[in-house]
């Protein structure tokens, strides 16, 4: 497993990336890949879980044409081990790469990355701006709306379900419940991180 730190990883993650919704997005999918290391029983490889979350769209903000495949290129070149590049670009599977999820760490990264961002949307809608007190059928209804969030591919996300051997409403619920854990924290720090971000 890779030795790299979480501090490392957020380094690296800020060098390429400035924009508050991409790391707010990057925070997000670290919050739910740790929460899946420990329901899952990968508690021991949680650290490592959760710095795939936070690595996944590395390459997003500058190189969104070369996304998944840039994003090798640049932790090549940080020194990063071949682990924690297959399993990032594995999300960008029969999409721009043809890196197969294989671990249930990848596999999950592949089905809840786009649905993180679909919750996300639906919870923006809500009165309470938030997941805690979301339910399924909330976001089945906008699910079902493809203008909704359309940018977040209900093919993949299905797709994502089908290789976990999970219904899609499972997913769908388990997701919503591993966003509620990390929500005020990384809202708390989104609000003292977007200024400054901002300003440079």
């Amino acid at each position: 497993m890779t030795l790299l730190t979480r501090d490392q990883a957020w380094e690296l993650l800020t060098k390429y990336n400035k924009d508050p919704f991409h790391l707010r997005h990057a925070l997000t999918v670290e919050g739910m890949m740790r929460y899946f290391a420990r329901e899952l029983g990968y508690g021991k490889q949680e650290a490592f879980w959760g710095n795939v979350g936070l690595l996944h769209d590395l390459d997003f903000e500058l190189y969104p044409e070369q996304h998944c495949i840039k994003g090798q290129e640049l932790m090549r070149e940080a020194g990063l081990e071949e682990d924690i590049i297959r399993a990032t670009a594995s999300h960008g599977y029969a999409i721009a790469v043809d890196i197969k999820p294989e671990h249930e760490m990848e596999k999950i990264l592949y089905a809840c990355d786009e649905l993180t961002g679909l919750i996300g949307a639906c919870a923006l809608m809500r009165p309470s701006k938030s997941v805690q007190d979301m339910e399924l059928k909330s976001v089945k209804k906008k699910y079902k709306a493809l203008n909704f969030a359309a940018g977040c591919s209900r093919p993949v996300i299905e797709r994502g379900a089908e290789m976990l051997g999970w219904s899609l409403d499972d997913l769908i619920t388990r997701t919503i419940l591993a966003m509620r854990v990390d929500e005020a924290a990384i809202n708390e720090f989104c609000a003292n991180l977007e200024p400054a971000e901002q300003d440079k």
